[in-house]
C-alpha cells in the first residue's frame, strides 16, 4: 500500500505558473508508475501525465504538451507536475495516482490521492 497526498494548487492567473506535488509514504520502496488526472466541474475525470516506473517515459495528453512536465525525485518519495503558460481550461482538481503494474492514460491506478484545486483566472 501506498499512500499518496497532493499539494501545490492554487489561484494563479492566466500565463502563470504553478508546481504540484504528490508525496508518496508507506511502501514506497517498490516501484510505481506515476500519473496525474483532473477534474474539472461537471466533467469527467481526465488524464494529464504519467511516468513511466523507470522514469524514463512520459506521456501526455495533447492540450498540455509543452506546457506540463511530470518528474519524480525518489529521495523525497516525490512526483511533481510543472504547469506552466497556464490557461483558464486548466482549472480543475489535479490528482496524483500510482499503480505497480499499469502505465497509461487510462483510469487503472490502484492507489490516488485527494486532490488539489488549481485555479486559472483569466
Amino acid at each position: 500500500q501506498v499512500q499518496l497526498v497532493e499539494s501545490g494548487g492554487g489561484l494563479v492567473q492566466a500565463g502563470g505558473s504553478l508546481r504540484l506535488s504528490c508525496a508518496a509514504s508507506g511502501r514506497t520502496s517498490r516501484s510505481y508508475a506515476w500519473a496525474w488526472f483532473r477534474q474539472a466541474p461537471g466533467k469527467e475525470r481526465e488524464f494529464v501525465a504519467a511516468l513511466s516506473w523507470s522514469g524514463d517515459s512520459t506521456k501526455y495528453t495533447d492540450s498540455v504538451k509543452g506546457r506540463f512536465t511530470i518528474s519524480r525525485d525518489n529521495a523525497k518519495n516525490t512526483v511533481y507536475l510543472q504547469m506552466n503558460s497556464l490557461k483558464p481550461e486548466d482549472t480543475a482538481v489535479y490528482y496524483c495516482a500510482a499503480d505497480l503494474t499499469y502505465y497509461g492514460s487510462g483510469w487503472h491506478y490502484d492507489y490516488w490521492g485527494q486532490g488539489t484545486q488549481v485555479t486559472v483566472s483569466s
